[in-house]
């Protein structure tokens, strides 16, 4: 370029040079920024998997609003920093459309300023230079400092991930070439599907076997014994916390040993178990464990697959153990009620079973495994009397003699058989010995004995799913599978559905609509074309100047040649030129100097400037809004679809629409869009202008643009479909992670981390898979694209040649525009193929914003109860059925219930697996499809809101569920009590205490999911909820499940007397929870065939016997002793009545 115009060409390259440390600044500003972006996702997206992993008791507290709007919140900071890097984009993209334009500015105006003539060779010569610098200046290198700051992102979050503290637990070094024998009927299943036991059982079957060398009960020759050895432990879960989970544990235990751990709630019994697992981490101390360990976690944990594949967890089938475990677990009935036996497919966290089967298959899966010592964390806790006998006896007694065994239970009947019993307290070891020596010891321990008034516990809720019955659970498929003996395939989760074909101009609709409408939309559009309309006059007055200069020059030429004077202001005959002709329009002189020629250009330039940075400010503004409407009403139309939706989508394809769909509308969509228009406004100002130039080039045009339509129509044939792949394989990837963290614990405990990650990486590449041939599919378009591209430069070229052209300018603007528009039409047809492929994730959120709501949330008018009501509490179960797939011909749970339930009656609630006690809470709840109705003081529940009648309901659900946030939001996430209430509750429910201690108190945080409180705090939390609540209707499902029998009785007596005005219904988990009830409902295959006082039905004066049979159950003991109250309770309620 110097050597074209000098000196010139230096301040235009200065100017472009200007560019690179403000280009750096930006390019830092956008590190930071992508930084904030990413912790403020992450915290939107932790947010959201903790409402989906909770819908079913947000619902039914009606917590819907106070939790949009912690996600609102959410989203107003993420959306903050997403606007300011957006608006950093939208500076770089402008600088692509004038920095060019001004480089040249710059130089044409100083080479005329210093006295030199703008000839057509010199002007395109350098614009062609500026357009090389450009793509350098002002497009790869903006475009490499945002990758580059968004890949330092990426490596400083890695990095900090990759330096947490590593655990050695479960770590095996075995080689991935060892395997065996496959004896295994299972096969592997979809890719899809996010089960645990593809592709890896040959390597856990040697694991195993490596393993088992340590135990010696096999006779291997290992000196040290099996057994497990503690001395002096002291651990804690929280470093900051000045108190420890565990004190001074000291204990040895030693092979064929059943220890109890008993003691109450928070006593650190999950803890110490979590010690043994390496999970609790010492503070000081040893434990030293000899033999192989498996586990079975107090709240089960089971994975989308079958339930053998659950049992097995990748260990080989070894048909007679096999067969023996399910006997001993007591699963063989279970497996007979299912059509499909154990291969029946169970959810995401197993929610298509009930809470006993769960358990039961949780602790199959511990016992299965080969191994010298079992840590049981409770699992009698869910099972009613007779399974628990059962299970201990044949179980734990029986099947696992000669092993060290560690049981953690409130079911104190059956410490009496226990070798070893250890009461912990506060973290600290009371005291250790045998039943009979701690019965004599006069400690507590013997207090909790007389306390106890039963046996054990009912299980608890029925599945779902019964023989001869279809219905829909959370997360499952459950299609057709065969019994043990069979070896079909196992079935599949159901494919995420795929759309099919091009993106609808509606959905492009949608996404306008929601950036504010179409008035909105067509002031950015007018921007985005005047831009265009300024850059495109500046480059056709830069030939109407060029070709002013020349004619001029060559006047001169002629008039010196003819000795001639010329004056230096010469009369230039414009003819049809454009800018000539507005001149004449507007008046002006025909005999002007280069300063007005100056002036335009300079106009012209600062206006592109202007109104090319004002046209990205308002796209990017409109973007980030339509990106948060969008949001909310997904949002919105997430949290009010019915527990049918949450029961048919497993929670990872829900969470990859609000994180990665949703990233990509945030992100991507709005750089992409603004591309795209500000390409194809450049080329139709392209082609505009090499039209006005030489007419005739509109026709390999026109064809150039058929042939680009064509391929690119071909193009996203392909790439649509492999986007839309992409997408759904990315779903079983959050649901293995989210599955693979939840059950953490488990699976360091059966070292199946391998299977795991061999699980992982089939998905990972199966999703990478799609990615790539998305890629290749995109490059080799763009190859293409070029080929023809080449070939319409030529035709422009060669015109000329042919037609002959009188003006330099012309050529040269018409060439350069040509060459110019070779990237950018590859870049451009590229972007608008991306354009679409990405619409698919705008596509994917308005799908969730359509899911078909359960019901209005608020009814209005005469519908809408009075603030007072319920008053009494009465309840009516008119004809109700219930069924929990959409369509009316599916099989019902419930059956044409009929009973009336007086205002402040208790009421508890049995039946066996199966009978339809959970069902009935959804019933009322209406969390499923109701015919029928129930009537609460003379209202009908089916045409209220459903917030209007689910806050009048209080439920201790049987899941505690505790959400991130302070222990007060977690009470009263609406504000609407005193602190002194708060603490009121808490002291009611055992709790007040606990809280105390917490550095914080009331503000304390929660971890995700509560983690840092034990499962029986998590359920007084419940019940403290409740208490706040003051509802006429209180239903307890289970509410005492994992705390010790004195917290019960004490939780019991505060029942009682809090809610003594109210009626309460009591699905009874435990059996002397029920017998002072006012009256039982005995709930069977979906009936109600017994509904009487617990005394008449066990006298016989009322009912079938079954409510007999099942208190028969518990022992002679405790039959009498749960009698005699009955029998107290209907003199006392017939004395009053009297």
């Amino acid at each position: 370029m110097y050597r074209e115009v000098g000196v010139s060409a230096v301040f235009g390259v200065i100017f472009l040079l200007l560019f690179i440390p403000l280009q750096a600044y930006l390019g830092k500003k956008t590190s930071v920024l992508r930084l904030k972006t990413a912790l403020r996702t992450d915290e939107r997206v932790r947010l959201m998997n903790e409402i989906i992993q909770g819908i079913q008791v947000i619902k039914m507290y009606a917590w819907e609003k106070p939790f949009g709007k912690l996600v609102e919140k959410a989203r107003i900071k993420e959306l903050k920093v997403i606007r300011y890097v957006s608006y950093i984009r939208g500076i770089l993209l402008s600088f692509i459309i004038f920095s060019t334009r001004v480089s040249v500015f710059i130089s044409l105006v100083a080479f005329a300023l210093l006295g030199n003539v703008v000839t057509a060779e010199k002007a395109f010569v350098i614009t062609s230079y500026y357009n090389i610098l450009r793509q350098t200046m002002t497009i790869f290198f903006p475009q490499g400092i945002a990758q580059l700051a968004e890949t330092l992102v990426s490596i400083k979050r890695i990095e900090k991930y990759m330096l947490y503290d590593e655990t050695d637990i479960g770590r095996d070094d075995v080689p991935d070439d060892r395997t065996s024998e496959n004896s295994s009927n299972d096969k592997v299943p979809n890719s899809t599907q996010s089960t645990i036991t593809k592709g890896s059982i040959e390597d856990m079957k040697y694991i195993d076997s490596h393993e088992s060398l340590a135990d010696v009960g096999k006779g291997n020759g290992i000196v040290n014994p099996v057994g497990i050895t503690i001395k002096e432990l002291v651990a804690k879960w929280d470093p900051l916390v000045a108190e420890n989970t565990l004190q001074d544990v000291s204990l040895q235990i030693k092979q064929a040993t059943l220890m109890a751990i008993i003691g109450p709630v928070g006593a650190g019994k999950s803890s110490l178990i979590q010690a043994i697992l390496g999970e609790l981490p010492s503070s000081s101390g040893a434990i030293d464990v000899n033999g192989v360990v498996s586990y079975a976690s107090q709240e089960p944990w089971l994975f989308s697959g079958s339930i053998r594949q659950n049992i097995l967890f990748g260990q080989p089938m070894e048909k007679r153990r096999y067969r023996e475990v399910v006997k001993r677990c007591a699963l063989e009935k279970d497996f007979s009620l299912f059509a499909n036996g154990d291969k029946t497919i169970v959810g995401e966290r197993g929610q298509s079973l009930s809470g006993g089967q769960k358990a039961r298959i949780s602790l199959a899966r511990a016992v299965y495994r080969q191994a010298a010592i079992y840590l049981l964390d409770d699992p009698l806790s869910a099972v009613d009397t007779h399974v628990g006998r059962h299970l201990f006896d044949q179980c734990m007694r029986n099947f696992l003699r000669g092993k060290v065994v560690i049981l953690v239970t409130h079911q104190l009947q059956y410490l009496q058989h226990a070798d070893q019993i250890v009461i912990l307290d506060k973290g600290r070891i009371l005291d250790v010995g045998t039943y009979e020596s701690l019965k004599e010891s006069g400690l507590d321990f013997a207090k909790m004995l007389r306390e106890s008034k039963e046996d054990g516990k009912m299980e608890e809720e029925e599945t779902r799913s019964r023989s001869g019955s279809k219905t829909y659970q959370r997360r499952i498929s459950e299609t057709s599978l065969e019994s043990l003996d069979q070896t079909h395939d196992t079935p599949v989760q159901t494919e995420e559905g795929r759309k099919e074909g091009s993106v609808g101009i509606g959905m492009y609709k949608k996404y306008f609509q929601a950036s504010g409408g179409f008035c909105a939309v067509y002031w950015m559009m007018l921007f985005c074309v005047t831009a265009q309309l300024c850059a495109s006059a500046g480059d056709y007055f830069l030939t109407y100047w060029v070709n002013k200069e020349e004619q001029r020059n060559v006047q001169e030429l002629m008039a010196r040649m003819s000795n001639d004077t010329v004056d230096v202001r010469v009369n230039v005959t414009t003819g049809e030129d454009f800018f000539g002709k507005i001149l004449k329009f507007v008046g002006a002189s025909e005999e002007y100097n280069n300063y007005v020629d100056i002036y335009i250009f300079t106009a012209l330039t600062i206006a592109t400037v202007f109104i090319t940075l004002s046209r990205s400010f308002i796209f990017f503004n409109l973007a980030v809004r339509a990106a948060k409407v969008l949001h909310n009403a997904m949002y919105t139309g997430v949290t009010k679809a019915s527990m049918f939706f949450f029961n048919t989508n497993p929670s990872g394809r829900i969470l990859n629409r609000f994180s990665k769909d949703m990233g990509q509308v945030d992100e991507f969509l709005p750089t992409v869009m603004i591309d795209v228009i500000q390409i194809f406004l450049s080329l139709a100002g392209i082609i505009v202008v090499v039209a006005v130039v030489n007419y005739w080039l509109l026709i390999p045009t026109v064809v150039i643009g058929i042939i680009f339509y064509f391929l690119r129509d071909f193009y996203l044939i392909t790439s649509r479909s492999v986007k839309r792949i992409e997408a759904t394989t990315r779903s079983p990837i959050y649901s293995h992670l989210g599955a693979s963290l939840t059950g953490l614990s488990t699976i360091r405990a059966f070292r199946t981390q391998r299977i795991l990650v061999k699980e992982f990486d089939s998905l990972q590449d199966l999703n990478s898979s799609a990615f790539y041939v998305f890629i290749s599919t995109s490059r080799a378009f763009g190859f293409w694209l070029d080929v023809f591209c080449v070939i319409y430069i030529a035709i422009v070229t060669l015109s000329f040649f042919l037609m002959g052209d009188a003006y330099g300018g012309n050529v040269g603007l018409a060439i350069t525009q040509a060459i110019g528009m070779t990237g950018m039409v590859q870049w451009g047809m590229r972007q608008s193929a991306e354009l679409e492929n990405t619409m698919t994730a705008v596509e994917r959120v308005v799908e969730y914003q359509t899911v078909d709501p359960e019901g209005q949330l608020e009814a209005t008018g005469d519908k809408k109860p009075p603030p007072s009501w319920p008053e009494e509490g009465k309840v009516t179960f008119d004809r109700l059925s219930l069924r929990y797939f959409p369509t009316k011909g599916a099989d019902a749970v419930l059956r044409e219930l009929e009973f009336e339930i007086k205002p402040r009656e208790k009421i508890g609630i049995v039946g066996r697996t199966g009978a339809g006690k959970s069902s009935l809470i959804n019933a009322l709840f209406r969390l499923s499809y109701n015919e029928g109705c129930i009537i609460i003081d003379a209202r009908d529940t089916g045409s209220m809101g459903l917030h209007d009648l689910r806050k009048k309901i209080s439920i201790i659900p049987q899941e505690p569920v505790l959400f991130s946030g302070s222990m007060r939001y977690n009470l009263d996430p609406f504000d609407e009590y005193a602190d002194e209430k708060l603490w009121k509750a808490l002291e009611d429910v055992k709790l007040k205490s606990v809280i105390q201690d917490l550095p914080s108190g009331l503000q304390s945080k929660i971890s995700e999911g509560g983690s840092n409180f034990s499962v029986g705090q998590r359920q007084l939390v419940c019940l403290a909820r409740a208490l706040l609540r003051e509802n006429k209707i209180l239903v307890m499902d289970e509410a005492t499940a994992n705390v010790d029998p004195q917290t019960d009785n004490l939780i019991q007596a505060t029942i009682r007397q809090m809610f003594a005005d109210c009626t309460v219904l009591t699905i009874a988990h435990r059996l002397n929870t029920v017998m002072d009830s006012d009256r039982v409902l005995v709930m069977d295959a979906g009936k109600a065939v017994e509904f009487a006082p617990p005394f008449e039905l066990l006298t016989g004066i009322s009912g079938s016997g079954i409510f007999e049979g099942m208190l028969k159950e518990t022992g002679k003991g405790t039959y009498e002793q749960l009698l005699e109250v009955a029998r107290k309770n209907y003199e006392t309620i017939h004395q009053s009545n009297v």
